[in-house]
């Protein structure tokens, strides 16, 4: 099996007739899915997802990935094709499109439509081609055949990628329903076909490889929740991603079943499910969705809410229900229902929401306590029998954590795969396909891009780290005024501090220290000011940390007059 090793190089010139595959998000982590397709000095783009921020980034809203390595080819995008329409493979769509607002968008008639309506807040028109299963296009010189896959979301896609080169299939996300409440199953057929023409690369969803067996069947939910809504009392609250039509169909049933109406809670929410609605993907009884407003003249008996915050998220609705900042306030009684995974690190934030909702006398149902959520991928017995039918000849596993791919890569061995045409890569490593085999030839620049508020790029790693320093520690700041020709100090050192858990009072002991450093080094000729900031930060650093174990951000300001 190849690796990526971290001496690697920028890539080579990609030999003729080769193709270059290098994705820039989606490996190694669960989120940002977007890998880059290129021939004959042209390029094709599957999907351009986002990614959400855990505790240690604070103040991000949005990770994305890291266009810089095609910035400076963006007229040689052929177009971006989206598999299906989750935010980790859309969301950062219009970041991209900002750039270059004309490249075509690829996908099917949901996937556009979220997408369209996405990119109306950014005021960005795009260019559109809607595709189906079983259709065929030429997009450049790539040569697309999109097959049929169930997921989570309707309409989800796979893409097999023809180039001189060979064929290349993305399987974006997918598993094998057997009973899919849309009828639409993964189209084996189609692979079995594409199989038999030769599947020269294999680009593979890898985010349950670890889990044995199957996937349960989405129906298999329903009866779980009439269970919980013939129990419950008062209202129903419902968490859920704002994308999952199928979960969100089998709420509306139940709720039509047991005499309720819905109404749904968050703007995401609000317009998906009206796409849904609309283009036909979600069946709505008449008069079963109701206005949240309309809510107080209903019975709590009666009375559903659909929302997100299932993954924990801090301005999500469901968060701030737990912590009484929503207007949506919890009462003894309520049931709340989280109707989805855990997104691996997401852990912590969600059961500090489970708790706050428990604290306010919430029953919580969550995954840990009845089976109100199945996968939206494949697991180790599907994917083992996916390559049986596909027989790749060089297997590259996508969209997961290290751990994913390997057994991902694993399950791609013991199908009879070579270990020398698997490919386990991580964002940002080249893989060229030349004359039928796979393998790593470089690195390009793929790391992480934060979104904060209005601002793309300019936050990074360091300013990240000063942000988790004010948290934990705190900050103190130093106050000194000196004499411009003679540095002797004519005012301060005032110290105050702020989040350190330190009183103002007690940096009595540690003045006369400082205030002895600055004469000193007056005596001594030094009067840059900047020198002088790093000996009070120094000083006074040490101390802090001596007395308090602690280390605060200091921040010295020296005037001189």
């Amino acid at each position: 099996m190849s690796h990526p090793h971290p001496e690697l190089g920028p890539p080579p010139p990609l030999p003729e007739g080769g193709l270059r595959v290098t994705p820039l998000g989606g490996l190694g982590e669960i989120g940002r899915n977007m890998t880059v397709f290129e021939y004959g000095g042209r390029l094709l783009i599957v999907d351009c997802g986002v990614l959400f921020p855990e505790e240690e980034q604070p103040g991000i809203d949005l990770i994305l990935p890291d266009f810089s390595s095609i910035r400076d080819r963006l007229d040689d995008i052929e177009g971006i094709v989206l598999t299906h329409g989750h935010e980790d493979h859309i969301g950062g769509v219009p970041f991209l499109l900002r750039e270059k607002p004309d490249i075509p968008l690829i996908g099917s008639k949901l996937t556009l439509a979220l997408i369209e309506a996405k990119l109306q807040e950014h005021r960005i028109r795009p260019y559109t081609l809607q595709v189906a299963e079983g259709q065929r296009e030429r997009i450049g010189p790539f040569d697309c055949e999109f097959v049929a896959v169930n997921h989570s979301i309707p309409d989800a896609l796979a893409v097999a990628i023809r180039t001189p080169a060979g064929m290349a299939v993305h399987t974006g996300d997918f598993k094998m329903d057997q009973l899919p409440l849309d009828n639409r199953l993964t189209d084996l057929h189609a692979f079995a076909r594409l199989s038999e023409e030769g599947i020269d690369l294999l680009l593979s969803d890898s985010t349950n490889a670890e889990v044995p067996g199957f996937v349960p069947p989405e129906r298999d939910i329903s009866n779980v929740l009439r269970q919980v809504f013939a129990g419950a009392r008062k209202r129903i609250i419902v968490a859920s991603f704002a994308s999952h039509v199928h979960r969100i169909q089998q709420i509306l049933d139940a709720a039509y079943e047991y005499g309720r109406r819905v109404a749904f809670v968050g703007r995401s929410m609000v317009r998906n499910m009206g796409i849904a609605r609309d283009l036909g993907y979600l069946k709505v009884p008449p008069g079963l969705v109701v206005d949240v407003k309309t809510l107080d003249d209903l019975p709590d008996s009666e009375v559903v809410l659909v929302c997100t915050g299932s993954q924990g998220e801090p301005m999500a609705a469901l968060s701030r229900m737990a912590n009484r900042d929503h207007q949506i306030r919890i009462v003894e009684g309520d049931t709340v229902i989280l109707a989805s995974s855990l997104i691996p690190g997401n852990e912590n934030a969600v059961y500090r929401v489970i708790n706050g909702l428990t604290r306010w006398g919430a029953n919580v149902v969550h995954k840990g306590n009845a089976k109100v959520h199945v996968s939206g991928h494949a697991s180790a017995g599907e994917l083992l029998y996916f390559y049986n039918i596909c027989r790749p000849k060089n297997l590259m596993p996508v969209h997961g954590e290290w751990r994913h791919l390997r057994s991902n890569a694993e399950l791609g061995a013991l199908t009879g795969v070579p270990h020398d045409r698997i490919v386990i890569a991580e964002d940002g490593v080249v893989v060229d396909l030349v004359q039928g085999k796979a393998k790593i030839v470089g690195k390009v620049q793929a790391g992480y891009v934060y979104v904060d508020g209005l601002s793309v790029g300019d936050v990074g790693e360091p300013a990240l780290k000063d942000r988790k320093i004010l948290g934990d520690e705190g900050i103190i700041s130093v106050f000194v005024v000196l004499d411009a020709s003679t540095g002797k100090i004519t005012g301060g050192p005032h110290i105050q501090a702020r989040g350190s858990g330190i009183e103002d009072s007690a940096f009595g002991d540690v003045i006369p220290r400082i205030t002895e450093t600055l004469e000193r080094t007056a005596q001594d000729g030094i009067v840059d000011p900047h020198q002088l900031q790093q000996l009070i930060r120094r000083t006074l650093g040490k101390w802090v940390s001596d007395t308090y174990r602690r280390r605060p951000m200091i921040l010295p300001v020296v005037v001189e007059v």
